[in-house]
């Protein structure tokens, strides 16, 4: 039987190969992005994520079986905060109901190994509190001083934390809604393409994600990864943050951190 999804960064990367499988298999995919999809929307703001929420809902009949937030970005300025957190915790939040409405909704979300990474604790704090004013306000702190590489990591290590804190509540799982992550290593996608065309940044990048088990992955073997997630088949696995990065979080956190 056919399921409505909701998809948002459907335009590239993990969310069009995501799409496409979606599609392939006889869903309806709701496409979520800035550009060529569905319904387009700028997930950095309050009023684009209030925008998208809306337009889904119109688009599903307010009734999703699942939503996947694969939007995001990753330079070194606040919007990983803005588009990595808010834009999919807002997202999701506002997606909820339409979820509960269905016979067996599914949630996902794409985190990242920068999750384990450093990161700034006062960002990933006024995140967790849900103060997008004051996270902001740390995340400018941060990348005025020239630690931006920190704000990535931050965006993802607290958005795993949400996660896990929501997925147990009375409105996730007690609406028998499974919400998990996938965390990848590095994936070529449009937004890792840079990286790849400048020798110092890739060899940077694999002393930062060592992939020992097939090296850098393609957009697919994530999709394929968040597909079962989101299927029927997934009834008792949540909260669960799951590193599809060819070894990388075994390597760089040993066997005793698990």
């Amino acid at each position: 039987m056919a399921r409505t999804i909701a998809v948002t960064g459907s335009a590239s990367g993990i969310g069009a190969a995501l799409a496409g499988q979606l599609r392939e298999q006889g869903d309806r995919v709701i496409g979520i992005d800035l550009r060529d999809a569905d319904v387009r929307a700028d997930l950095s703001v309050p009023e684009g994520r209030a925008s998208a929420v809306a337009a889904t809902l119109e688009e599903a009949g307010g009734r999703l079986d699942a939503v996947v937030a694969c939007a995001g970005v990753s330079d070194f300025t606040i919007m990983p905060v803005k588009v990595n957190f808010f834009g999919v915790v807002g997202l999701l939040e506002g997606l909820r109901p339409a979820l509960a409405a269905a016979e067996a909704p599914r949630a996902a979300v794409v985190g990242s190994i920068s999750g384990t990474h450093p990161v700034d604790d006062d960002t990933v704090r006024a995140c967790l509190d849900g103060d997008e004013p004051a996270a902001i306000a740390a995340a400018t702190k941060v990348e005025e001083s020239g630690a931006g590489g920190r704000l990535y990591p931050s965006s993802k290590s607290a958005l795993a934390q949400w996660m896990r804190r929501v997925c147990v509540t009375p409105e996730w799982a007690g609406a028998g809604i499974p919400l998990n992550a996938i965390a990848p290593g590095v994936v070529k996608t449009p937004m890792s393409a840079p990286l790849f065309e400048d020798e110092g940044m890739l060899q940077i990048m694999k002393e930062a994600v060592p992939m020992p088990l097939n090296g850098f992955a393609g957009p697919e073997v994530i999709a394929d990864a968040l597909r079962w997630l989101v299927s029927p088949a997934n009834t008792h696995m949540t909260g669960q943050v799951i590193y599809l990065d060819g070894g990388a979080e075994a390597t760089l956190r040993g066997p005793a951190d698990f």
